[in-house]
């Protein structure tokens, strides 16, 4: 063989071996914008947390996140976008509590086994909360009293199926106590008619009652969350007085169920690193959420938990949207 040929022969091998690095790099994940999907409108607490997320996941996995909202049907439309979406690791998820209940609720077929989890950010417990001139001082007070009276305390949520509806829910299929459930178009609505004595307690957020707790008008009598909440640190769970409730909402991320377990890792472990950064810890606390990271595998079996509890529970109590 000539040096003219071998030479030629060598330059091809070279620019194959080139082509063969170039291909195996493109084939890595990732290597293009991924997107996020938040089936709820912007502005409101999902979004602003799934936008920093999107950011401090940018830093940890290398590559351009976008934010998009899909809206409509308590969540299912935008859940199902990224259900339906190429199950790639490009596509991801917010997934609210919700995600556990919208099947039963009649709203879609999709439920929360469809995805598979990278991570929960944060919970937000449902705060049991009446005026300051209520006669009940205490949760097992008020519960007595609705058992002995069912149906004459009216408790309002920010909608019927709402988490807020099924915290009350939930305590009454504890107790044996009976609500009378006041729906309202948010929370809003309902801490004013609270305010405005027209109705006799609600189950929101802490955040939402904060105000009307410093200013003297409510009282809290537990919050129905795993831990105390960071803003009502005074304000005993419902666990810690013998009622074995908790009720709050939660956000994670997650991909379609199919996505490649290597891709998973990947995210899982991107998604530590973002979910845990300082940036995302100090935007929770001022918003009166509770810091409560799970790694997606803990999650997946999380939210199990959750669906068999809401799928029981929601027929059981008649709620449909």
């Amino acid at each position: 063989m000539s040096k003219r040929v071998l030479s030629l022969v060598l330059g091809l091998i070279l620019i194959m071996g080139l082509f063969a690095g170039c291909s195996a790099g493109k084939d890595e994940f990732p290597n293009k914008i991924i997107t996020i999907v938040v089936p709820y409108s912007p502005g409101g607490a999902s979004d602003t947390v799934a936008r920093l997320y999107a950011q401090e996941l940018e830093k940890a996995i290398g590559t351009s996140i976008v934010v998009t909202n899909k809206t409509g049907a308590s969540g299912a439309v935008g859940l199902e976008a990224v259900k339906n979406s190429k199950a790639d690791g490009y596509t991801i998820a917010y997934m609210p509590v919700e995600s556990t209940m919208i099947k039963s609720l009649g709203l879609t077929d999709i439920t929360s086994d469809d995805f598979t989890f990278i991570g929960r950010a944060m919970t937000i417990p449902a705060a049991v909360t009446v005026r300051s001139d209520a006669p009940w001082n205490t949760l097992e007070e008020f519960l007595t009293y609705a058992k002995e009276h069912p149906g004459e305390v009216q408790v309002g949520n920010s909608g019927t199926g709402s988490i807020w509806h099924i915290s009350a829910a939930l305590l009454e299929d504890n107790s044996g106590a009976q609500f009378t459930h006041v729906p309202f178009d948010g929370a809003a609505p309902a801490i004013a008619a609270l305010m405005g004595d027209n109705i006799q307690a609600v189950t929101v957020s802490p955040s939402e009652v904060q105000s009307g707790v410093e200013s003297g008008d409510f009282k809290v009598l537990a919050v129905l969350g795993e831990e105390r909440s960071s803003i009502l640190p005074d304000i005993p769970t419902a666990k810690e007085l013998g009622i074995d409730v908790v009720a709050q909402g939660w956000g994670a991320f997650a991909v379609p169920k199919d996505t490649p377990a290597d891709v998973v890792k990947i995210l899982e472990d991107a998604s530590k690193t973002a979910l845990n950064s300082d940036n995302i810890k100090n935007l929770l606390a001022e918003r009166g959420f509770e810091h409560a990271y799970m790694s997606g595998s803990d999650m997946d079996s999380y939210a199990k938990e959750q669906l068999d509890k809401f799928s029981e529970l929601i027929p059981k109590l008649g709620i449909v949207q």
